[in-house]
């Protein structure tokens, strides 16, 4: 029997006279076992990154975040079972205090069975939440009215040039901005600064600048010939390490980083423009492959320069600050309350962005940084890169699920995101749910319903991040609302059983 089944494959409470004794008996027992073993597991794990710490307020969430580790790679749901039937904690909902969830548990058993108890205080089982909500304000302010969640705006280029406009999306609700470093540049996004802090400052806000550095996102660099056809299911065309002599039967595109094509193998699935085309390398070529499209809507689409490429099965070692990310560095590090790192991917990513900061930012404190997760590499390393992060500035967490999606897979995205959720808060570390939130409202003026759905499901974390979209102050009062709803019944994994509105006074038949 394996280890993970030994923890799990436990038999439930037996029946007759003795019980309730007997069943407290075999669950105490399974609970001392589980505990020394995941005590032996985390110590482990701590003792490879207690040296990087010099956060002491970051410790403790470091230290949880081992013993979660730790737990989950076991099997508990034999364990949940019996502990269930005898009423007493699931253990389900203990991301931020597991170790004491687990010591409570232990201590109310033993109180069952007649032996002397000692329960944590309870301010202990709150700790973790607490830091998560101080560094919820840090990252992304305050928010006005009933709701919990906060709203994150992405700036567009209007909010450089139309003071009027960010007043209308403080008013709105918005809580932090997004500038997003891809675009525009040093005059553009002064000018943005300048109009939030204004805007912020007249409503007796708190908002926060994020800036988001935009790290080594491959793109579609050049296509041949420059206005290709539209692609259909079954189309073929190039992916090449530099731009063709000539023209050939087949449309040809380059990336931003050509050395890929010389990676690729038969059979190997590429995303473009966030899934809106899907292809499979077919044939290979001396200075690349030939690709045939999988997956597109039933009218084709255009492949168009800029837009992104996905390569799932490809682990990217590149270098993750980008000679662009470099030259605006200066400018971010004076500037930006958070700093977004996106596509950091190892833990050498996080230590390189941090040196680089810190070149930039003289006597002046860390700047908080914001850890856009986005590839399938990145989830795998998701706890090194908070434990790196962390260790020496304030960090959070983004669910960047556009890209995301592509790395992981659709079908696995749910239980990613899910995932992401748990580890950050075991991590006593904020989150951001992102990526077309809402986005048919932001771009038509009407929501689907698929996603008020998926809205509503982002109050679990601390921020939701909207895009650009010429709908945006109505997007952000929608949102507000369904947040202020979605509070008073959802606190994370939690359910608050507040009373219902819907089902008041008497039922008759």
């Amino acid at each position: 029997m394996t280890e993970q089944a030994s923890l799990s494959q436990q038999p439930g409470p037996a029946s007759g006279p003795t019980a309730g004794t007997s069943a407290i008996k075999d669950c105490r027992c399974l609970l001392a076992e589980c505990i020394e073993r995941i005590e032996t597991d985390s110590t482990a794990i701590f003792k490879d990154w207690e040296s990087e710490i010099a956060r002491p307020v970051f410790r403790p969430g470091a230290e949880n975040l081992a013993f979660y580790l730790a737990a989950r790679q076991y099997d508990l749901t034999g364990l949940q079972s019996n502990l269930s039937v005898l009423g007493l904690s699931s253990l389900g909902r203990s991301e931020s205090h597991l170790r004491k969830s687990l010591a409570a548990v232990s201590a109310t058993l033993d109180g069952l069975s007649g032996l002397p108890a000692t329960w944590p205080e309870p301010s202990v089982l709150d700790a973790g939440l607490v830091q998560i909500t101080n560094d919820q304000a840090r990252f992304f302010g305050d928010y006005p009215g009933e709701r919990n969640t906060r709203i994150m705006v992405t700036v567009p280029p209007q909010g450089a040039t139309d003071p009027a406009f960010v007043d209308q999306l403080v008013e709105a609700g918005a809580s932090c901005f997004r500038i997003n470093c891809a675009h525009d540049g040093p005059e553009v996004w002064a000018a943005m600064i300048a109009n939030i802090r204004a805007a912020a400052a007249k409503a007796r806000r708190t908002c926060p600048v994020l800036m988001d550095i935009a790290g080594p996102k491959c793109r579609i660099e050049s296509i041949t010939p420059p206005k290709a056809k539209r692609l259909s299911r079954g189309d073929r065309f190039r992916l090449l390490a530099r731009p063709p002599a000539t023209p050939g039967r087949l449309p040809a595109i380059t990336i931003t980083f050509p050395e890929i094509a010389a990676r690729l193998q038969p059979g190997l699935q590429v995303w473009i423009d966030d899934g809106k085309i899907g292809a499979r390398v077919v044939e290979l070529l001396e200075d690349g492959a030939v690709l045939e499209v999988t997956v597109v809507a039933d009218k084709g689409k255009k492949l168009k320069l800029e837009k992104g490429i996905n390569f799932p099965a490809i682990d990217l070692e590149i270098e993750h600050l980008t000679a662009t990310d470099l030259a605006n560095l200066p400018f971010v590090a004076a500037n930006a309350d958070i700093v977004g790192c996106s596509f950091v991917q190892r833990p050498e990513d996080v230590r390189g962005i941090m040196a680089a900061l810190r070149q930039h930012r003289g006597d002046r404190p860390p700047q908080p940084l914001l850890l856009k997760i986005e590839t399938g590499l990145a989830v795998r390393n998701l706890p090194r890169l908070i434990v790196q992060a962390g260790s020496h500035h304030p960090v959070a967490v983004m669910i960047a699920r556009g890209d995301l999606a592509m790395e992981v897979g659709t079908e696995r995205l749910s239980e990613a995101q899910e995932e992401i959720l748990w580890l950050c808060e075991a991590a006593h570390i904020p989150v951001v749910w992102a990526t077309q939130v809402l986005e048919t409202l932001l771009k038509t003026g009407a929501p689907s319903r698929a996603e008020v759905t998926d809205a509503a499901m982002g109050q679990r974390a601390e921020c939701i991040m909207l895009n650009k979209g010429p709908y945006i102050a109505e997007t952000i009062r929608f949102l507000a609302g369904i947040l202020r709803r979605m509070d008073r019944h959802q606190f994370k994994k939690t359910a608050r059983l507040s009373a219902l509105t819907s089902w008041r006074g008497p039922q008759p038949l």
